[in-house]
């Protein structure tokens, strides 16, 4: 049975990535013909997507024109339903007379139209579709995301210096020069669910929209356990000793490639003194007053981004149900 924790966006939807068929070049080659293959176009990291209200994913044809503008081939993300889907890179297609400015922003509401789709298809931002896609789009669409964005980063061979090229249907690069091999990086984060009483901590960093307030994140170091990072980052971040800490739920975010440990933690005082270096504010919430700002009635605080693993571990503390 799911736990609630594994409810998450981005969490595990039951897709089979046959890890076992992105060796087989005949297998690969017998699923890219096939009549039911999928292939996600992604440019610049926003997945193609369809619809208004209802968004989902849009998938193209093998022989679709988009796709002469992958540089390197598809990758082969899994079979859903026994349907292989497969991503496809398309960055190095130039839309004409587009203002490409907001592009690796953190809020990039521009989106961009390949010429003929049907209406409603587009490349939109992936964060702005999390959480109107199904559990298993989602789960291909982060996959495809952080992937493919661990190719363009990853071009060359990290030992020599040398040109990398895609090997395992995308799961691999390879160095021809040194024999060196390279597997996709996930970088682990902790965020953190710190409570004092009745109050949860909440801060912010520059940049973010007005008003807007999420939990207290950061990279693990080397060496370093999911407790201690927690403690160490919420006393560099706020200022704030943390006692206990446990393990809540965790979140794949292709944002470009980490994974999040929701964690919990006790706050052993509450006087705040942030690091301007590492936020721009944080704050003491009251449940009443979160509750108030999940309604859209606190005027003072936006909450976290729906989708995101924050906004989970709120609504799940609002409504006592962590796990």
């Amino acid at each position: 049975m799911m736990k609630i924790a594994e409810q998450v966006t981005f969490g595990t939807s039951g897709l089979d990535r046959a890890a076992e068929k992105r060796g087989d070049v005949t297998a690969l080659a017998q699923m890219k013909s096939a009549a039911d293959v999928r292939i996600l176009p992604l440019w610049h990291g926003k997945p193609m997507v369809q619809g208004g209200d209802a968004v989902s994913l849009a998938t193209v044809a093998a022989d679709h024109p988009m796709l002469s503008y992958a540089a390197e081939d598809w990758t082969f993300l899994g079979l859903s339903d026994g349907a292989p889907w497969f991503a496809a890179d398309v960055s190095d297609w130039e839309p004409v007379n587009v203002d490409l400015s907001g592009l690796g922003q953190f809020h990039d509401p521009s989106e961009q139209v390949w010429p003929g789709s049907p209406e409603g298809t587009r490349f939109a931002e992936l964060r702005a579709q999390m959480s109107m896609i199904t559990r298993r789009e989602a789960e291909l669409a982060a996959t495809a995301k952080a992937v493919l964005g661990w190719h363009q980063s990853h071009a060359f061979c990290s030992r020599c210096g040398a040109k990398s090229f895609l090997s395992m249907a995308g799961w691999q690069r390879n160095c021809n020069a040194c024999g060196g091999k390279h597997f996709p990086r996930t970088d682990p984060v902790v965020i953190m669910l710190i409570t004092h009483g009745n109050r949860v901590l909440m801060g912010r960093s520059p940049g973010w929209p007005e008003g807007m307030f999420s939990l207290l994140a950061g990279f693990v170091e080397p060496g370093e356990t999911l407790e201690a990072a927690v403690r160490r980052e919420v006393f560099e971040e706020a200022g704030i000793s943390v006692g206990a800490v446990s393990y809540l739920s965790s979140q794949p975010w292709p944002f470009p490639a980490s994974l999040m440990f929701g964690c919990r933690g006790e706050a052993l005082d509450d006087e705040i003194t942030i690091d301007p270096v590492e936020i721009e504010d944080a704050m003491w919430v009251t449940r009443e007053d979160m509750a108030a700002a999940f309604a859209g009635q606190n005027p003072a605080i936006k909450p976290a981004r729906k989708g995101s693993i924050a906004h989970f571990l709120l609504e799940n503390w609002l409504a006592d149900r962590l796990d």
